[in-house]
């Protein structure tokens, strides 16, 4: 049985069916009693959880593995493009070291020449990106049983050490991620990632039960509900096309349609975590590229673009104005790392060369921030 509801004055109400008052966030349930499943949105008001958590990653093949991810935030750190060495020194806070790994290219905050990386990519074509997981990350106390690893060292914890997906997956079956900040200024983030290589996708989850992992054929992710809600949502809309919608109201009656794209009606097109993630889903698997490079970059930048915060299209509860600073794209396959920036959408493209992967000191490049335009006359 599925109800769908929401929460009010703390009390579940049954709604008596889904989209009721126009509601399309929702959560799951298992309501273990009565042996049925609830959707139900949670009622945020006067609730110190926070909800502006806004990203969006997801990745495909098309010849090559590409990667990418949009940053939705309402401030910024000195976030550079940041190549790390294989012989650059990661010192973990459990005393391990890497003095030799695989070198890593991504977005990053350098804060006491360590690099926290955003989203990053090996040499081997490994991927992964951290997402806000507000509410719903739970970082645990040490575990003798596991490898103790701090949230903000998980990239480099995977990537420095993993040739692919399933060594990524049998690592942090081992792994438990502890709340230990950076500093005092900058304490844990609670993020969720997803993790991907040619062979396929998956997204960890740390929660009360330690870290859960899941299998992401879909090829995106975003931000809460957990990933599990977001699988289910996507087969909510299972009758989204890209091709005109059917007549099956009346077919008896003539009902011309008004507009093209008739087969996306339905599709949402609001800013919450679930819409995005329907949209950039929807997008990922009725697009195509052809065979340049050019063409399947741009692809992934449409796709992130259709899930963009454009400034002043979303507000804080503060009131501060949360757009997408920037948005990347890994051809993982060949090393090279593109992005583009809220103030200047030409795209920039960096490459992982041979050369660049040795030493022991981190290559740090600045963003292209400033606006570039061609003149046509």
């Amino acid at each position: 049985m599925l109800e769908v509801g929401f929460v009010l004055d703390g009390k579940y109400k049954i709604l008596s069916e889904i989209g009721h008052g126009g509601m399309s966030v929702v959560y799951m349930a298992l309501n273990e009693k009565a042996n049925k499943t609830s959707l139900f949105i949670p009622n945020y008001a006067g609730s110190n959880r926070e909800v502006f958590s806004m990203c969006t990653a997801l990745r495909f093949l098309c010849g090559d593995h590409y990667f990418g991810r949009n940053l939705d935030l309402e401030y910024a750190y000195d976030e550079q493009v940041v190549i790390t060495p294989r012989d650059y020194p990661f010192r973990f806070r459990s005393g391990q070291v890497f003095a030799r790994h695989h070198a890593i290219m991504g977005m990053a905050y350098v804060r006491e020449d360590y690099p926290l990386y955003y989203e990053a990519c090996n040499e081997k074509g490994l991927c992964m990106a951290g997402l806000r997981f507000a509410g719903n990350a739970v970082y645990l106390p040490p575990r003798r049983d596991r490898e103790n690893i701090a949230s903000f060292e998980l990239t480099a914890w995977v990537l420095g050490r993993c040739d692919d997906l399933q060594q990524a997956k049998a690592l942090l079956e081992k792994t438990n991620i502890t709340a230990e900040s950076f500093d005092s200024q900058l304490p844990a983030t609670p993020l969720h990632w997803l993790i991907s290589d040619g062979s396929g996708a998956l997204v960890a989850e740390p929660g009360q039960n330690g870290l859960q992992l899941y299998a992401n054929e879909i090829g995106v992710l975003t931000n809460n509900p957990p990933f599990p809600f977001h699988r289910e949502n996507l087969a909510l809309h299972r009758g989204l096309t890209s091709r005109p919608a059917e007549n099956y109201l009346a077919p008896e009656l003539s009902l011309p349609l008004c507009s093209g794209g008739s087969g996306s009606l339905g599709l949402p097109g609001d800013l919450t975590s679930p819409s995005r993630f329907l949209r950039a889903a929807f997008f990922l698997h009725r697009s195509a590229s052809a065979g340049r490079e050019e063409d399947k970059v741009q692809r992934m930048f449409r796709i992130l673009g259709s899930c963009a915060q454009l400034k002043g299209s979303v507000q804080t509860q503060s009131g501060q104005a949360m757009y997408t600073r920037y948005s990347s794209c890994f051809n993982a396959s060949r090393g090279t790392y593109y992005y583009s920036t809220h103030e200047n959408s030409r795209i920039t493209a960096l490459q992982l060369r041979p050369e660049l992967r040795e030493g022991s000191r981190l290559r740090c490049y600045a963003l292209q921030r400033q606006a570039q335009f061609d003149r046509g006359n």
